[in-house]
């Protein structure tokens, strides 16, 4: 029996070290034969990341734990079982949070990285809603940097703020594991106080705190599309993460949502002629795992990211629902004013322009307007909606989409997230 595979990413501020500790966990466990090396610019793969460098694109890295056995406070001893593992690596920076809110949406777990030398900042607040609206419940945290702060006090204090913040947003606080290290100096072998002994001791908890996720495999089945490529002379691929039910090869399947090119049909049917997982072609496949689909489909232009693939006839698409959401205050990075709530401007901002800001659904994002705003307590329309408010309104999308309901989604304005919602009931 193979081990259980989980998904796990890594989320944090711009700068605070994600990428770093990728490379540096890779390092480790390449040691140990469970993962193959990959520096900081084979993760951070675009040009412009290296440039710049920042992640802009989630980047997956498959690796695995070895089986090991722990003494209990009691002297009990306990087996903890190795696991195979991807690791996403999210971007951190504001203007490539699409990207970042895909690798969130397809994780069992998260590592929080905080660099010491700052402590929590504006992402790092934002990327913790995000989990906790993906539905993201255990994460670890790892404060980095520490080699760059002198004063210990300074780094409890860094571990004081997390926790209160690991609160705020919906994680246990008191009890999520804070790993203290330096990345860079287990990436370039010096100090391994700090360096190699904290990877290790970080793959660890990641292994004790994280409980392997339950796979639904009853429902049917569903993928948010990631990417497209042309296999040459036998069809196209997409790529993503199953979210739900089983994939066999030759099952029929539908694209749903964002028509695109020639196509005007939100539906597109097809055939599954062929499925690899980590290179290797698979009969069926299960949630869980990173895959590539062959599809009967030869052109390219009919497909795009955000669409999902899914079972014949489980999911249609939708423009129009209703939805209840929390909108973000100015110190939590969110509006600084209202948008109006009148019938006659519910689609209107204080400024008399049309309240049109992007929705995020998995991998998608479409502009939609709101309207009709009303208290989620009383029934009542509401005249301007405030930042801070938790309110109940109509969505209308510029584009089909694939949608359920009770299908989260964060709402987007300007670079900032300014909304967090749910779908209550499609209209249309």
């Amino acid at each position: 029996m193979g081990k259980d595979h989980v998904n796990i990413t890594t989320i944090g501020h711009v700068d605070h070290g994600k990428t770093t500790l990728s490379a540096a966990i890779t390092k480790y466990l390449a040691g140990k034969g469970l993962a193959k090396f990959k520096d900081y610019g084979e993760i951070d793969r675009a040009p412009e990341e290296r440039e710049r460098k920042i992640t802009i694109n989630a980047t997956h890295i498959p690796f695995e734990t070895e089986d090991r056995t722990i003494e209990t406070h009691d002297k009990k001893t306990i087996k903890i079982l190795g696991r195979d593992y991807s690791l996403i690596d999210c971007p951190g920076h504001a203007d490539y949070i699409k990207n970042m809110i895909t690798g969130i949406s397809q994780t069992d777990g998260a590592i929080l990285v905080v660099a010491a030398t700052d402590g929590v900042m504006k992402q790092t607040k934002e990327h913790l809603r995000l989990a906790n609206r993906t539905g993201i419940k255990y994460l670890v945290v790892f404060i980095n940097k520490v080699d760059a702060v002198e004063d210990p006090s300074i780094i409890k204090l860094v571990e004081m703020e997390i926790r209160d913040y690991l609160t705020k947003y919906g994680f246990n606080g008191e009890k999520t594991p804070i790993i203290e290290g330096s990345a860079k100096c287990a990436l370039d072998e010096k100090n391994p106080e700090i360096g190699e002994k904290k990877i290790k001791e970080l793959l660890n908890v990641i292994d004790e705190y994280i409980p392997n996720p339950i796979r639904d495999i009853s429902k049917p089945f569903l993928m948010s599309i990631e990417d497209k490529f042309t296999k040459s002379g036998r069809g196209s691929v997409v790529t993503g993460r199953p979210e739900r039910g089983v994939l066999k090869t030759n099952d029929k399947v539908e694209i749903v949502g964002l028509p695109q090119g020639k196509n005007v049909l939100p539906i597109i049917e097809t055939k599954v002629k062929e499925i690899q997982s980590n290179h290797q072609k698979k009969d069926e496949i299960i949630p869980g795992d990173d895959i590539a689909v062959l599809l009967g489909i030869d052109s390219l232009e009919e497909i795009t990211r955000g669409q999902v693939l899914a079972a014949l006839g489980s999911i249609k698409p939708h423009t129009k629902f209703e939805a209840t959401a929390y909108i973000l205050t100015k110190e939590e990075g969110g509006r600084h004013t209202p948008f109006g709530g009148s019938e006659r401007e519910s689609k209107k901002t204080k400024s008399g322009k049309e309240y049109r800001p992007q929705f995020y659904f998995r991998t998608a994002d479409v502009t939609g307007s709101i309207s009709s705003p009303k208290n989620p307590q009383t029934g009542e329309s509401v005249e301007m909606v405030m930042p801070g408010d938790t309110v109940d309104f109509i969505v209308e999308l510029i584009a089909p989409l694939a949608l359920e309901n009770n299908d989260n989604f964060v709402v987007r304005e300007g670079g900032k997230l300014v909304a967090e919602g749910k779908v209550t009931k499609i209209i249309k």
